[in-house]
């Protein structure tokens, strides 16, 4: 049994509403501007992820990032997790992520977390994101308990809690 419907397509383009940036699938070809982004949050990002994931490491190097990119496009197109990357209309920046995983934990069908760039924290690009992630994963995903971690439940309570079966 998988995690997700064998039938389920998911989103390739999703706008973020009153802003100029959407939601797609990350790749490897986006290293050049994913690297520079996670890298100019990492502080910020090894505080909230760090602790349960290791990432991002403080001597990440570019090769990394791209080999962990490639990881996720891989791990998209098998349906065995997701990122979607935060662009805007061009696609010439990065402004953060999104990650949808099956559960790791007890007590959902899905796990959800995201982050946008340090200069976005706080302001309306944070704020659009945050109301739409749910509103998404709630119309466009077959999920009937997600989690969202760092929202719902802290990391560290998440890391606390028994494996998923």
């Amino acid at each position: 049994m998988t995690w997700l419907p064998e039938d389920f397509v998911h989103p390739i383009y999703v706008p973020v509403p009153s802003t100029a940036l959407h939601l797609r699938p990350i790749r490897e070809a986006d290293t050049a501007i994913d690297y520079p982004a996670v890298m100019g949050s990492r502080d910020r990002l090894w505080e909230i992820f760090g602790p349960a994931w290791g990432w991002p490491s403080e001597t990440m190097t570019y090769e990394e990032d791209r080999i962990d990119l490639l990881r996720h496009e891989k791990e998209i197109a098998a349906h065995l997790s997701f990122n979607y990357a935060l662009l805007d209309d061009k696609e010439t920046a990065i402004f953060g992520c999104v990650y949808i995983d099956p559960p790791e934990r007890t007590g959902s069908d899905g796990e959800v977390s995201w982050w946008v760039v340090d200069d976005l924290v706080g302001g309306e690009v944070e704020h659009a994101l945050d109301a739409l992630v749910p509103q998404w994963i709630a119309a466009d995903w077959p999920f009937q308990q997600p989690r969202y971690l760092g929202r719902d439940m802290s990391w560290q309570d998440w890391i606390a809690l028994p494996p998923a079966s």
